[in-house]
């Protein structure tokens, strides 16, 4: 005699099924936030790629006077985090090196082309310089408040609070500070004293958060591996 599934057995299936799919779906969910601290993490090793193939080294690059300002040129990500509404939570990769533009700041001329599409730069806009998240050449995923509901941004540990920005060097050592304020390759003002030292010495630490839920990465010192907690 041929055997056969009762509609009990078929009903206890369907159940079991169920269960399983209650349990797995969740994890499948996205996570706004997290998706955030993984494009940053890449975006955050591309600028020190940028840094390490596109050495700004050159003695002859001075100012006016004759001091030297390649190191100011160097690659760096910064991010855009004024008070709403005026402006959003976004960040930009570029290198200082338009005379015409704001020292320090972003001007679209500066910023790096987007690997995945040349005909969009890396930056998901910023209002100190004149280019916001609706300008044709922004690339809307580096809006963070836009794409992925980021509220704030905030830097501690071996960076400082304030200034929210990243640089390498040529060996792809992680940096602090506007670089427009240096006036030697690693330091403000005197080369020797630690306290003007401009390599971060101690983990570089970026908090994301979206107004309810944190997440942090962490740039390390020398190696400028970043990781995600």
């Amino acid at each position: 005699m041929k055997k056969a599934f009762t509609m009990l057995e078929l009903i206890f299936v369907i159940i079991i099924i169920g269960i399983l799919a209650a349990m797995i779906l969740p994890s499948t969910r996205t996570n706004p936030l997290q998706e955030a601290a993984v494009q940053l993490a890449s975006h955050i090793r591309y600028t020190q790629h940028l840094a390490i193939v596109d050495d700004r080294y050159d003695k002859t690059n001075t100012d006016g006077a004759g001091a030297a300002k390649w190191y100011k040129e160097r690659w760096q990500l910064v991010f855009t985090n004024s008070a709403r509404p005026n402006s959003t939570v976004a960040y930009t990769i570029f290198s200082d090196v338009s005379a015409a533009a704001s020292a320090g700041s972003p001007d679209i001329s500066e910023v790096a082309l987007n690997p995945q599409d040349n005909s969009k730069v890396l930056s998901g806009g910023t209002t100190a310089v004149g280019f916001t998240s609706n300008h044709a050449q922004v690339t809307k995923k580096l809006n963070l408040e836009l794409s992925y509901g980021v509220t704030s941004v905030t830097m501690g540990g071996g960076c400082p609070a304030a200034g929210l920005r990243l640089a390498f060097d040529s060996l792809g050592r992680p940096l602090k500070g506007d670089h427009d304020t240096m006036t030697s390759p690693y330091n403000t003002s005197n080369p020797y004293a630690l306290g003007n030292q401009r390599l971060i010495m101690a983990d570089c630490t970026i908090d994301l958060t979206d107004g309810t839920n944190t997440v942090r990465l962490t740039v390390r010192p020398e190696t400028g591996y970043v990781s995600i907690n």
